[in-house]
């Protein structure tokens, strides 16, 4: 690959010029090696702008066309998805990588997006085409739904980062894949993606923190009549002293879906079943019409 962007730091001048002339009409370039095997050039610029993360954007987020992206390893396997981390660097700029969370859907082995019919009442799909291949359940319905999969949670993350709650930010989808930021805690060797809620034991007033982050996150969501949808202590991250919420491709209405209200009574019973076996005294019936409270 070959940079042409006159502000990359690779461009340099080259040598052995005629004096006579004139450095603001000489162009110079730097030829990169070739990539290795699990690296890739950077994708930023192959999505449209509206493919690519919400601004105002975090300073880590690497722009450069001279990026390159390097696949470090599988972080979470699942029955839709595969979780992997990617650093997106600029070999000539080192201390601007970043490492990456990138979810990748299936597209042709959705073996449960029949489960999906609930979550997605209200929705629709722009051709009927695609809505009646779904349906079918045929190879090209598979994969038309990995991408409405895909682009239901990008929406979702875009959605609930601007209303400034707890989520990755999510820095752009392509296809099946979406890159979004990656929750790591400091580890002995160095930064470690944070574990899940149900891997966490927190002092009793750290635990009460978590519950009060998580009762204010939810709210938030129903207040814009939004609902989780699969809540539970295996899709939250306990990051440090505070929670983060993943895994939303599954958002519903909570109005314009059928199951709304189920889903968030739902989602009340799974959070407040783990913070009370954990000695907290909280009641799902009471946080569900605390909710609904802001709601309405």
């Amino acid at each position: 690959m070959t940079s042409h962007d006159p502000q990359h730091p690779s461009l340099r001048t080259t040598p052995d010029l005629d004096p006579d002339l004139d450095p603001a009409v000489v162009a110079g370039w730097r030829v990169h090696d070739d990539l290795a095997e699990g690296q890739r050039w950077t994708t930023w610029y192959d999505v449209e702008p509206l493919a690519r993360g919400p601004e105002p954007r975090p300073d880590w987020v690497v722009t450069s066309r001279g990026a390159v992206d390097t696949d470090l390893g599988i972080l979470k396997t699942g029955k839709e998805a595969d979780v992997f981390l990617l650093e997106r660097a600029d070999p000539l700029l080192p201390d601007q990588a970043v490492v990456l969370a990138a979810k990748r859907y299936r597209s042709t082995e959705h073996r449960t997006f029949h489960r999906a019919a609930s979550y997605t009442e209200g929705r629709s799909m722009k051709r009927s085409r695609d809505q009646r291949a779904v349906k079918r359940g045929s190879t090209f319905g598979r994969q038309v739904a990995a991408a409405e999969w895909t682009v239901s949670e990008w929406a979702a993350l875009k959605r609930l980062w601007s209303l400034g709650l707890p989520v990755p930010y999510p820095v752009q989808v392509d296809g099946t894949e979406l890159l979004m930021e990656w929750i790591s805690v400091d580890g002995e060797d160095g930064p470690e993606t944070a574990p899940r809620l149900a891997q966490a034991r927190p002092a009793p007033a750290l635990l009460a923190s978590y519950f009060d982050q998580l009762r204010e996150a939810m709210a938030t969501m129903t207040q814009h009549g939004l609902v989780h949808g699969d809540l539970s202590p295996y899709n939250i991250l306990a990051a440090g002293d505070r929670l983060v919420v993943i895994d939303l491709p599954q958002v519903v209405d909570l109005v314009g879906n059928l199951h709304g209200m189920d889903y968030l009574l739902r989602d009340c019973t799974n959070v407040c079943r783990w913070f009370r076996a954990r000695g907290l005294a909280v009641d799902e019936q009471e946080l569900f019409a605390d909710l609904l409270a802001t709601a309405f």
